[in-house]
């Protein structure tokens, strides 16, 4: 450093560090919830209670149950409720959107014959839609194909064309659209009009719009609810049993009939009923946590996510020194 007369000067010095006194904090102690231990406790025994008296009531006949599980007849039972789920989701969606987008459209013929098919099969019980379905020979005998008001070319008998489990496929087909038409509309109204009108102003076409823009958007309110039609459409076609389709529920009826073991059959279907809807449940949490990215600023923690971090030793909390007001900093 150079001073006003021309001769250097040494800097100056810094005045020598002031040792800060190390005070430890008082540890920081948890509020205590009694009432959450008392409940959570009276919970567990409950629980504990409940799963006692099925476990050792013996009216229940778990061993009748262990034995019919695996059955041939309870197997082909499950596959067919499986198969007619599928098939049922996939063909109510199919015919759904096209709803949807007939209920979204500015043409007021379209929209209200969407409005109509919505209005119609989600008013009159499944059970009546299914009897009906059953008894469409009663109405029509013949079913063909011609000209409009003209000859017909093909026609086919009803009671040959309609057994038991294409009636089934029919009814809740046409049940479930009506669903799934609401719950795309439902999908399709959650995404901000905004986002079409930047898409629009990019020069990107409708159909592209909806497919690139709208619908992964939908998605996202879409799939919640899309699970839960398929977990009930799953327990629902139960209700074709009494169409004498053999699916999991008439498999078992069945076979109580000729053994009168009632309690422990309905049990076995009830377990597997639990079992897939269980599955299911599981497959909609990670389909709803991939349509979840970029939503959250985190993704929700799997199963498994969430045991690692429990079992995960915590690391100790460190304590910062309290440094007194009047010292230097």
């Amino acid at each position: 450093m150079v001073t006003p007369t021309g001769t250097a000067s040494s800097p100056p010095a810094t005045p020598p560090a002031v040792p800060r006194p190390s005070v430890d904090l008082p540890a920081v102690v948890p509020r205590r919830r009694p009432g959450r231990w008392l409940t959570g406790a009276l919970g567990l025994l409950f629980l504990v209670m409940v799963l006692n008296s099925v476990a050792r009531n013996d009216a229940f006949q778990w061993g009748v149950v262990a034995r019919y599980f695996t059955t041939a007849a309870v197997l082909d039972g499950l596959l067919l409720t499986l198969w007619l789920t599928a098939v049922v989701m996939v063909l109510g969606f199919l015919l759904g959107t096209p709803l949807a987008v007939m209920r979204l459209s500015s043409n007021p013929v379209l929209r209200t014959l969407g409005w109509g098919y919505v209005w119609i099969f989600r008013s009159t019980p499944l059970l009546v839609q299914l009897l009906f379905w059953f008894n469409i020979g009663a109405l029509y005998p013949r079913l063909g194909l011609g000209v409009p008001f003209g000859p017909q070319f093909v026609t086919v008998e009803t009671v040959n064309l309609l057994g038991p489990t294409l009636t089934a496929v029919i009814g809740l087909t046409l049940h479930e659209a009506a669903y799934a038409a609401e719950v795309v509309r439902g999908g399709v109204l959650s995404v901000d009009g905004g986002q079409t009108e930047a898409a629009q102003a990019l020069g990107l076409g409708r159909w592209r719009t909806l497919r690139r823009v709208v619908v992964p958007q939908a998605m996202r309110a879409i799939v919640p609810t899309a699970g839960n039609m398929l977990i009930g459409t799953l327990k629902g076609t139960s209700i074709v049993s009494v169409l004498a389709v053999h699916d999991l529920l008439f498999s078992v009826q069945l076979v109580y009939n000729q053994t009168y073991q009632v309690i422990p059959l309905l049990l076995v279907a009830t377990l597997w009923y639990v079992a897939v809807t269980t599955v299911l449940g599981i497959g909609q949490f990670y389909v709803e946590r991939r349509y979840a990215r970029g939503t959250a600023r985190a993704l929700p923690r799997t199963p498994l996510q969430r045991l690692r971090d429990r079992l995960r030793p915590t690391p100790p909390k460190t304590r910062r020194a309290a440094v007194p007001s009047g010292s230097a900093r």
